[in-house]
């Protein structure tokens, strides 16, 4: 089941910039403050799916310079279930497959696109994808495009 607040949804957010909003490490700065700024822009007009949220928790609990505690990470966990969700669903996976092999992405990269085609997004925000390109009809979009890399 989708859940929604009220107002359209037009951008799927991918794990990377929840985590960069997340990331209190001082080499993360640029990156945290931009991700929080793109989140706090229209955050009604904002997707996810399941996977983008078990990745946000992984990440958030293991793998920053700071991890979150298990509580914090639930906290951020039930904010994150107030946007849209899509559920990644075999229907969704059966999808993401054929989008894999015609795009040469990875199995988990097209089941971000076919999430944000599942939610009627016409953007995804990511640094994992090549910025400018358009898959499925979807535009993606590197919110950290012009900061340094790293």
């Amino acid at each position: 089941m989708v859940t929604s607040t009220t107002g359209a949804t037009d951008r799927f957010v991918d794990s990377n910039v929840f985590v960069y909003a997340l990331d209190e490490d001082p080499l993360s700065t640029a990156k945290r403050a931009r991700a929080r700024q793109v989140l706090a822009d229209r955050p009604e007009s904002l997707a996810v799916s399941t996977q983008v949220l078990a990745e946000v928790y992984i990440v958030a609990t293991r793998k920053l310079a700071r991890p979150l505690s298990a509580e914090d990470a639930l906290r951020t966990l039930r904010a994150l279930c107030q946007l849209r969700v899509v559920p990644v669903d075999q229907d969704l996976v059966l999808s993401a497959a054929v989008t894999s092999q015609r795009w040469q992405l990875s199995l988990w990269d097209a089941q971000v696109v076919e999430a944000a085609r599942a939610a009627g997004c016409r953007q995804i925000l990511t640094e994992d994808l090549d910025d400018g390109a358009v898959i499925n009809g979807i535009a993606v979009v590197n919110p950290f495009r012009d900061l340094p890399r790293g």
